[in-house]
């Protein structure tokens, strides 16, 4: 499922980065990697905050929609 209509406070593993190849990059270079676990603390206004690696992040719906967990 879309990152941006995952559950809250639940620890989700990250099965897939959709989008080009910059954006792919990005998103690892934050921390966002296939095989990494995020867990959803909030939904803002079009996008979410997320933990991961012990970080917060605020990812606006459009970068959020590029990430696949499960």
């Amino acid at each position: 499922m879309p990152l941006i209509l995952a559950p809250l406070e639940t620890t989700l593993k990250i099965v897939k980065l959709a989008g080009d190849e910059k954006t792919k990059k990005h998103l690892e270079n934050l921390g966002l990697v296939v095989g990494g676990e995020l867990k959803v603390l909030s939904r803002t206004s079009g996008g979410v905050v997320i933990s991961v690696k012990e970080s917060r992040l605020a990812l606006d719906g459009n970068l959020a929609g590029h990430i696949r967990v499960a």
